[in-house]
């Protein structure tokens, strides 16, 4: 049953995404499409987690591998990759992962910073944490997650 408290309380929801195994998490209001991704066209001299460009109803997209950009292992991606199609300053990428799962509504109240113990690349990328029941959902930051080569730069 719900008391009242818990009804009023602020939630935020999410697309949940499967890559190697791990829980993240989008916000449903900055995802425009999922679809699977047909054809990905490389892109010579492209930083390693753009896996080239897709055509997704007459638009060029950027195909980012989202393994790559988490420091995941590639050969396991699944025989079926997902996507999610999201825009980013004002460009158009399809964020490639192993699934897309449930739309999930989490209580601001559950909304954890990111633990100290996260690995660095992740927390390079994630706004935060939920502790679900059995799992860890990581939030991913998509303007932080598409921002390519700064780290290249600066070596």
């Amino acid at each position: 049953m719900i008391t009242d408290s818990k009804k009023n309380e602020a939630t935020r929801e999410f697309v949940t995404l499967m890559i190697a195994g791990q829980v993240f998490g989008v916000e449903v209001k900055d995802i425009h499409d999922v679809f699977q991704p047909d054809r990905i066209t490389p892109v010579p001299l492209a930083p390693p987690e753009i896996c080239g460009v897709l055509n997704l109803r007459g638009r060029v997209v950027t195909a980012v591998d989202a393994r790559v950009r988490l420091g995941l292992q590639v050969d396991e991606q699944s025989d079926q990759p997902m996507a999610v199609g999201v825009d980013c300053n004002g460009e158009s990428y399809g964020l490639i992962v192993d699934s897309v799962n449930e739309v999930m509504r989490l209580p601001d109240s559950a909304y954890e910073a990111n633990p100290v113990n996260l690995d660095p690349r992740w927390q390079e990328v994630s706004q935060g944490v939920y502790r679900l029941e059995d799992q860890l959902l990581v939030v991913l930051d998509l303007g932080r997650m598409l921002r390519f080569g700064e780290k290249s730069e600066a070596a």
